[in-house]
């Protein structure tokens, strides 16, 4: 497989992170219409933020979300717009949110994914030839 990097004006990068979002009070509110409301919300936020979703997918009570990223967004801001967007169109379609207002719980997991093992990395690091 080969490895395709984001390459920009400044910065060349492999951003990338698996995100998982609940929904308010783990209520099991979502069936496959309601997943698909968030996935095609969650791709045009990626469109409009320049990011990707590289895999998306869900359960009753989460949804789960591969995305890279550029360096120059922070994971905070994705997050909000996903969320916030996500909310508004899940609404606006009629489906049943677990709270009046709230779609989602306001706390999310968000891990690194991708790269060379830290074992490696580190010994990449730890060869590295110092001047005299």
């Amino acid at each position: 497989m080969t490895q395709v990097l984001r390459r920009e004006r400044h910065s060349v990068s492999d951003l990338k992170i698996h995100l998982i979002c609940v929904t308010k009070f783990r209520k099991k509110v979502f069936d496959a219409k309601g997943l698909n409301v968030i996935e095609d919300a969650f791709g045009s936020v990626a469109k409009k933020m320049n990011f990707q979703v590289l895999e998306f997918n869900g359960e009753a009570d989460h949804v789960h979300a591969l995305l890279e990223y550029p360096p120059k967004l922070s994971i905070s801001q994705i997050v909000n717009s996903l969320k916030g967007v996500s909310s508004r169109r899940y609404g606006q379609a009629g489906l049943p949110k677990p709270q009046q207002q709230s779609l989602w719980s306001p706390s999310y997991f968000a891990c690194s994914v991708g790269g060379a093992p830290l074992e490696v990395l580190k010994e990449y690091i730890q060869n590295q030839e110092k001047p005299s």
